[in-house]
C-alpha cells in the first residue's frame, strides 16, 4: 500500500503490445520525457498504458447511462498503477478533419468573434441585433444559402464529364459515372429511356446530350438487361440519376476519400458569387467592428488580428470582449502560430499544428492536478520555435500539473526533469525500460541508443556531405498566391534531392502543394504523406505494400494445398472460406457489456490466428499463414531470402528502418511516421519509372533522432 500522497505515479507489469512486464516510477508534478528509438514501446507506456489507465478510471465515475454515449477504450495490459490523477490527451490526429473545422473552432476563437460581432458590433441603421448563431458559416442562421457556408460553388459541365466525345456511351463516354455494375445500371436506363448508347457521343443532338448530363429528373423504367447467357435474365426497375447529379451527391455526400477524389476532378471551384466567399447571409457581412466584417477579420493573421483588436475603441461590453479574445489569441502565438488565420481550415494543418492549437485551448482552461500526455508536440517545429514550446510546457506544469511528453527531439529531453528510456531496439527488441530518473543519469547507460545522441558522442558531425550531382531540368512554380504566400515563384531542380525549409508556418507545405502531374516536367506525382494506410484492423504493412500476394501464392504452391484443392484465395482472412466465421478473419471478438466499455477478446475458435483449421493445417516451410504474419520484417526477411518476389519487399521496409514491424500489424497500431515509411518502401519496390517526382512530408516525423536497432531514419531513396 502506497502513502496517500505518494508523488510519483507507480506502474507495475505493463505488457502491453511489445512492452516487457515493465514496472516504472514516473514523478508528477513534473516534465517527463518519454524517449527511445522509434518503436521501443514508448507511446505504449505512456499512452497505451498510463493514459488509458486514466482514462478508464474516469469513466467509471461517469453515469452508467453517459458511458453508452462515449467511445471508450478497453483497459490496459498492466498489473497496477498507483498515484495516478486525471488525464488530458494531446495527441497527433492523424486523420483528416472536417472541411468545415477551422483554426476558430478549434481554438473556440471562432465563439468569441463571433459574440464580439453579436454584441458590440456596428449596424446599419435600422437593423436588428443578430445573435451570434448568425455569424457562424456552418449554421442555417449564418451560412450563405448559395454555398452552404462553404464560400465555393461547385459547378461542371460537359468538357469534364465528357473528355472524349469520339466514344459512344456503350465505349464509356461520360467517365464521370461510377464503374463497375453501377455504371452499367445507368447505362441500361438510358437504353430502355430509348436514347441510342452505341452512337459516338458528338453526334448525339444537343438536347439528348444536355438531358443526360444534367437532368435533375430521376425517371424509373422497366429494365431488361442483357447478361451472359448462363445467367438467369431478370428484368427490375431501373432509376436514371444524371452524370451532374451522381457527381455533386458523391462529391457532397460520400465517406470515401477515394470517391470524393475521383468525384472531384470532374468538378469546377469558385468563389460563390452571392457572399464573395466570404460563406455568410448578406445582413451579417452588413455588421462591422473596427470597420471590419467579421469575414475579413478572420482571413487576418492571429498577430495581426490582435493588432486590430488592441487599437479599436468600443464600450465596455468591446474592451471585455477584445480583452477575452486577446488573452486567447496570446495562447496561441506564444506556441509559434500567430501566422495562422482564425478561418484557416482545419485540413491544410499538420498534425503539429492541429496539436499545438489544442494545447493552447487547455493552456486556457486552467486545469490542475492534472497528467497531461503529450505526443511529439515538437513536431513540424522548426529548430528556431522549440524555446517557445518549452516555456509553453513549462506554465503547464507550473500550474501544478504533470507534463508527460513523447518526445525524439533533443532540446525537449535536455529540458526534462525526468527521462524514461525506452529500448534498446524497436519492436521485440524493445519494451524495457533502460533508464528513469534525471537526464544526467541516462549518461550511464550504455545500451541506450539515445544516450549517444544526448551526450555528444552519436552526432552525424563527422560524416561527409553527399556529393553533388548535376539537375537533369528545372520546375517552375508560379507566381504562388495562397495562405501566406504572395506571389511566389521558384524553381526546384529535378534529378536531385531537394529539401524545403524554413521556420514553422512560413510557407512550405503551401508552396510545395503547388506541384501537381499537371505542372511541365513533372511525369509522375507521388506524394508520400503521414495519413494512416487504413482506417481498420484489416488493412496491415503485409496487406498494403502487395507482400501478402506473394505469401498467399506462395502457400498455394505446396503440396498439401493443391492436394486440398487451395487457391491463393483460400489464405485470405477477409473472403470466406479460408477465415475463420466466427470473427470474420478478425482475430477476436468484441464482448458488448451494456454500461462498460466493450471488451476484446481473442476468438474462442481460431485462438486469434484468424483462419480456420483446415487453412492452418497447409504449412509452408514448417509455418501456417497465420505464423508467417506474425514474424517481425527481419525474421521473414531471413526466411524469405530465396523468394525474390518477398525478399525485394522486405528488404526495402528494412531499409526504411521498419525491421521491427510485425507483417499483421494493423494500420491502427501504425504511427504516422510508420505509414509514412511503408508507403515509401511501397514506392521503391516497385520497377523503376523516369520521371517521377516524390514528394515526402517531413519523412523524419515520427522517426527518432538517434538511429539505431530496427528503428533507424529511413536511408535516402535509391534512385529517387
Amino acid at each position: 500500500m502506497h502513502h496517500p500522497h505518494d508523488p510519483f505515479v507507480r506502474v507495475r507489469g505493463a505488457r502491453e503490445r511489445n512492452l516487457r512486464d515493465v514496472d516504472v516510477d514516473l514523478p508528477r508534478d513534473a516534465l517527463v520525457v518519454f524517449c527511445g528509438v522509434s518503436g521501443s514501446g514508448k507511446s505504449s507506456l505512456a499512452f497505451g498504458t498510463v493514459y488509458a489507465e486514466a482514462q478508464r478510471r474516469y469513466f467509471e465515475s461517469v453515469a452508467p447511462y453517459a458511458r453508452r454515449l462515449i467511445h471508450q477504450v478497453g483497459a490496459p495490459v498492466v498489473g497496477e498503477i498507483t498515484g495516478l490523477p486525471p488525464a488530458v490527451s494531446l495527441e497527433q490526429r492523424r486523420s483528416a478533419p472536417s472541411s468545415r473545422s477551422s483554426v476558430g473552432t478549434v481554438t473556440t476563437l471562432s465563439n468569441s468573434l463571433r459574440l464580439l460581432f453579436s454584441r458590440a458590433g456596428d449596424y446599419p441603421p435600422g437593423a436588428g441585433r443578430l445573435d451570434s448563431d448568425a455569424f457562424s458559416p456552418n449554421t442555417a442562421a449564418g451560412a450563405c444559402p448559395e454555398c452552404h457556408g462553404l464560400g465555393l460553388v461547385h459547378r461542371t459541365d460537359e468538357d469534364l464529364l465528357v473528355p472524349d466525345p469520339s466514344r459512344s456511351i456503350r465505349e464509356g463516354a461520360i467517365e464521370a459515372w461510377p464503374g463497375a455494375w453501377q455504371g452499367k445500371n445507368l447505362r441500361d436506363v438510358l437504353d430502355a429511356l430509348g436514347y441510342d448508347v452505341d452512337r459516338p457521343w458528338r453526334e448525339l443532338s444537343a438536347a439528348d446530350r444536355e438531358c443526360i448530363l444534367f437532368t435533375d429528373e430521376q425517371p424509373v423504367v422497366t429494365v431488361h438487361p442483357v447478361r451472359d447467357a448462363d445467367r438467369i435474365q431478370r428484368p427490375y426497375q431501373g432509376t436514371y440519376q444524371s452524370a451532374r447529379r451522381y457527381v455533386l451527391h458523391t462529391f457532397a455526400t460520400s465517406k470515401s476519400r477515394t470517391l470524393r477524389a475521383r468525384a472531384e476532378r470532374f468538378l469546377r471551384s469558385a468563389p460563390c458569387a452571392r457572399c464573395g466567399g466570404a460563406r455568410l447571409r448578406p445582413e451579417a457581412l452588413a455588421v462591422t467592428f473596427a470597420g471590419r466584417t467579421i469575414a475579413d477579420l478572420a482571413a487576418l493573421p492571429l498577430d495581426a488580428l490582435a493588432g486590430v483588436l488592441a487599437a479599436a475603441d468600443g464600450g465596455t461590453t468591446a474592451r471585455v470582449l477584445t480583452a477575452d479574445l486577446l488573452a486567447r489569441i496570446a495562447t496561441v502565438t506564444e506556441l509559434g502560430l500567430g501566422y495562422l488565420s482564425v478561418d484557416r481550415p482545419a485540413p491544410t494543418l499538420s498534425s503539429g499544428e492541429l496539436q499545438r492549437l489544442r494545447l493552447a485551448t487547455q493552456l486556457r482552461s486552467g486545469l490542475f492536478g492534472v497528467v497531461y500526455v503529450l505526443d511529439e508536440p515538437s513536431a513540424g517545429l522548426h529548430p528556431a520555435d522549440t524555446r517557445s514550446l518549452l516555456v509553453v510546457l513549462e506554465r503547464l506544469k507550473a500550474a501544478g500539473n504533470s507534463v508527460f511528453v513523447v518526445e525524439h527531439h533533443l532540446d525537449v529531453m535536455r529540458a526534462a526533469d525526468w527521462i524514461v528510456d525506452v529500448g534498446p531496439g524497436a519492436g521485440e527488441h524493445g519494451g524495457r525500460v533502460l533508464h528513469s530518473g534525471p537526464p544526467a543519469g541516462l549518461a550511464e547507460v550504455a545500451d541506450s541508443a539515445t544516450r549517444r545522441f544526448l551526450f555528444g558522442d552519436g552526432t552525424a558531425a563527422g560524416k561527409a556531405g553527399r556529393r553533388g550531382r548535376e539537375p537533369s531540368e528545372w520546375l517552375s512554380l508560379g507566381p504562388v498566391t495562397r495562405h501566406n504566400l504572395r506571389g511566389v515563384r521558384v524553381r526546384i531542380p529535378l534529378g536531385v534531392l531537394t529539401a524545403v525549409t524554413g521556420v514553422s508556418g512560413s510557407g512550405k507545405s503551401t508552396l510545395v502543394g503547388e506541384i501537381t502531374a499537371d505542372v511541365p516536367g513533372v511525369g509522375r506525382l507521388v506524394t508520400v504523406d503521414q495519413k494512416p494506410i487504413g482506417r481498420t484492423p484489416r488493412s496491415n504493412l503485409a496487406t498494403y505494400t502487395g507482400l501478402f500476394d506473394t505469401v498467399r501464392k506462395l502457400f498455394a504452391a505446396t503440396d498439401e494445398a493443391r492436394a486440398r484443392g487451395f487457391g491463393a484465395g483460400r489464405f485470405s482472412f477477409n473472403v470466406a472460406g479460408g477465415r475463420c466465421e466466427e470473427c470474420q478473419g478478425e482475430g477476436f471478438v468484441a464482448v458488448e457489456l451494456l454500461f462498460l466499455p466493450s471488451t476484446y477478446a481473442p476468438c474462442p475458435v481460431c485462438g486469434g490466428a484468424r483462419y480456420n483449421e483446415e487453412t492452418l493445417a497447409v504449412r509452408h516451410r514448417g509455418l501456417t499463414v497465420a505464423e508467417v504474419l506474425a514474424l517481425t520484417v527481419e525474421a521473414a526477411a531471413e526466411r524469405f531470402a530465396d523468394v525474390p518476389a518477398a525478399a525485394r519487399s522486405l528488404t526495402t521496409l528494412l531499409d526504411v528502418g521498419l525491421g521491427h514491424l510485425r507483417l499483421g500489424q494493423p494500420a491502427t497500431e501504425l504511427s504516422g511516421g510508420e505509414a509514412q515509411r511503408i508507403k515509401l518502401a511501397s514506392e521503391l519496390q516497385r520497377p523503376r519509372r523516369e520521371r517521377t517526382v516524390y514528394v515526402l512530408d517531413e519523412p523524419r516525423g515520427g522517426g527518432p533522432a538517434p538511429a539505431g536497432g530496427g528503428g533507424g531514419p529511413p536511408r535516402p531513396a535509391r534512385g529517387a
